[in-house]
C-alpha cells in the first residue's frame, strides 16, 4: 500500500495544523498510509497536536494509518503524550453476562434494597418509639405540620372519592337486587363494605397518591440538594427529623381519614337509596346501622394502620435511594407510589386470609 508524505512546517500551531488536515483529507481520498514529516518542526502546541489526532482519525476512517516521524526535542517528547490518542486501541467486545451472573446480581441488589428499608423501619421504630421514651425528644412541631398537611388538607378529596364510590356502588348493587325485591339490602351491602375494605383501600389510595408522592419527592429532592448530606454532615438523625413525624403523623391521620372516608360512602348510598330508590331516610339508616358490627370496623381501622406505615416507610426509602438529577426525583415518586399500592393490595390479602380463613369472619 502506498504512504503519502505530508512535510509540517517550523512552527506547528492551530493554522499550520488545519494546513495539514486539508493536505491528509487530499492524501486520504486517494487511499493509503500518510506520513507527517516533522523534522523541520521545532515548536508545537495544544492546538497543533489537537489537529494531528484530528488527522490520524480521518485517515482510520478511510482505512489507512497515519504515522508521524523526525519528530526531535520538545516535539519528540509532546507526540509520545499524544500517541494513546493518536493510535487507540480498539474497542473491546462487551462480554455478556452468563443468565447467573445476571441473577446473581439481581440477587445482591435486592437484598441490598431490603437491607436498607429494614434499616429506615428500625430508625423509624426507634425515633418515633423509643427515643420519646427515653427521653431523647420527639420532633413535635414538624408532627404537628405533617398532619395538617397529610390530613386536614386531605379531608375534601378523600370524601369527595368516598362519596363518589359510595353512589356507584349503590347504583350498580340496586340493579341487581331490585328484580328480586330486596333492595334494602344495598345498605346493608355498603355498610359492611366500606367498613371492611373500601373505606381503608380507597382512603390509602388518595393518600398514597397525594401523600405518597409528596414524601418521596420532598426527601429525593433533599437528597439531590444535598441537604440530606448536610445534615449528617452536622451530626443530625435524618431518621429523627425526616423520618419519624411523617410516619406518626400518618399513623395518626389516615384512620381519622378513613373513618371520614366510612361516613362519605354511607352518605353516597344514602343519597341514591333515598332519592332514586324511594326508601324513607330513617328506613334506609336504620338498615345501615344494623348492619354495622364491631369485628367488620375493628378490621377496617386494623388496616388503615398498617396502610399509615407502609406509605410513609416506602416514600421515604425511594426518597433516599434517588439518583441523578430532576429525572431521578420523578423516577422515585412513580416508584414510590407503584410500591404503596403493590404493598397495599399485598397487606389486604394478609388481612382477608386471617380474617377469613383463620379466625372465620
Amino acid at each position: 500500500m502506498t504512504e503519502s508524505r505530508v512535510a509540517a512546517l517550523p512552527r506547528l500551531g492551530q493554522d499550520e495544523g488545519r494546513k495539514i488536515i486539508a493536505e491528509v483529507t487530499e492524501q486520504a481520498r486517494a487511499g493509503g498510509d500518510v506520513l507527517i514529516d516533522l523534522d523541520q518542526t521545532q515548536e508545537i502546541d495544544s492546538l497543533g497536536a489537537a489537529c494531528l489526532v484530528e488527522a490520524s482519525l480521518l485517515v482510520k476512517r478511510r482505512g489507512g494509518t497515519l504515522r508521524i516521524d523526525n519528530a526531535t526535542g520538545n516535539v519528540a517528547d509532546f507526540v509520545e503524550m499524544i500517541e494513546p490518542a493518536l493510535h487507540p486501541p480498539p474497542p473491546q467486545p462487551t462480554p455478556e453476562d452468563s443468565t447467573f451472573v445476571e441473577l446473581g446480581g439481581n440477587v445482591l441488589r435486592y437484598a441490598g434494597e431490603i437491607h436498607e428499608f429494614v434499616s429506615l423501619c428500625v430508625d423509624a421504630f426507634y425515633w418515633t418509639i423509643i427515643a420519646p421514651l427515653e427521653g431523647r425528644g420527639f420532633r413535635w412541631r414538624i408532627f404537628v405540620d405533617e398532619v395538617l398537611e397529610m390530613g386536614v388538607r386531605a379531608v375534601r378529596i378523600v370524601f369527595l372519592m368516598n362519596f363518589l364510590l359510595g353512589l356507584i356502588i349503590a347504583m350498580l348493587s340496586a340493579a341487581q337486587t331490585e328484580s328480586f325485591g330486596v333492595s334494602i339490602y344495598v345498605a346493608d351491602l355498603i355498610m359492611i363494605g366500606f367498613a371492611r375494605e373500601l373505606a381503608a383501600i380507597m382512603t390509602a389510595v388518595v393518600v398514597s397518591a397525594r401523600t405518597g408522592a409528596a414524601i418521596a419527592a420532598e426527601i429525593a429532592t433533599m437528597k439531590v440538594q444535598e441537604e440530606i448530606d448536610a445534615m449528617r454532615g452536622m451530626g443530625l438523625s435524618t431518621a429523627q427529623f425526616l423520618v419519624a413525624p411523617k410516619v406518626l403523623s400518618l399513623v395518626v391521620s389516615l384512620p381519622c381519614l378513613a373513618t371520614l372516608g366510612l361516613i362519605a360512602g354511607i352518605l353516597g348510598g344514602c343519597v341514591w337509596g333515598v332519592f332514586v330508590l324511594g326508601f324513607p331516610p330513617s328506613v334506609w339508616i336504620d338498615e345501615t346501622l344494623g348492619a354495622a358490627n364491631l369485628s367488620d370496623l375493628m378490621q377496617g381501622y386494623l388496616k388503615t394502620l398498617f396502610f399509615a406505615m407502609a406509605i410513609a416507610l416506602i416514600g421515604c426509602h425511594n426518597g433516599f435511594r434517588v439518583s441523578g438529577g430532576s429525572r431521578g426525583v420523578g423516577l422515585m415518586t412513580t416508584r414510590a407510589v407503584v410500591m404503596d399500592i403493590f404493598v397495599m393490595i399485598c397487606i389486604d390479602i394478609v388481612f382477608a386470609a386471617i380474617f377469613y380463613y383463620v379466625l372465620g369472619r
